[in-house]
């Protein structure tokens, strides 16, 4: 069994997508992180199987669209004095920006850096979110891939 240390006062990361654990870590910049965080991967999980955790042994701030646009099945547990103080459940965002890029070759954002990458959730039961300058449609997830027609 493995054992890792309770948390007094952080953040738990849970129900994420196995595989997808190491992406958010490093998304949340977690590995330069100057204070004591896990990544637990392919942890057993009654729902899913499988489901990576990340432990992190500080309260930080998240975007929390962020994460639902990543996986609309994570939960963070806000851990106070060695208890959970709060549970939040994430959910596709309506509109997530600078957190994936659009692909099309047309797109103004590839010639025009400056502009941010925005895109509008078009399909909640597809998953499906729209840029806003060339209406290309992706779905969500963090790797984003194109929607075909």
């Amino acid at each position: 069994m493995l054992n890792i240390d309770e948390i007094k006062n952080g953040l738990v990361i849970d129900h994420i997508q196995a595989g997808l654990g190491w992406k958010v870590f490093k998304w949340l910049g977690l590995d330069k992180a100057p204070y004591t965080t896990a990544l637990v991967v392919n942890a057993q999980s009654q729902k899913t199987g499988k489901k990576d955790i990340i432990k992190i042994d500080n309260i930080i701030n998240i975007d929390y669209s962020v994460l639902g646009y990543i996986d609309e099945n994570i939960t963070v547990n806000v851990i106070q004095d060695g208890k959970i103080a709060r549970k939040i459940k994430m959910e596709l965002p309506a509109k997530v920006e600078g957190v994936m890029e659009c692909k099309n070759p047309r797109c103004i954002t590839i010639t025009e850096h400056y502009m941010p990458q925005e895109f509008h959730l078009v399909s909640k039961e597809k998953k499906q979110y729209r840029c806003v300058y060339c209406d290309s449609v992706y779905k969500a997830g963090i790797l984003g891939s194109v929607v075909e027609d």
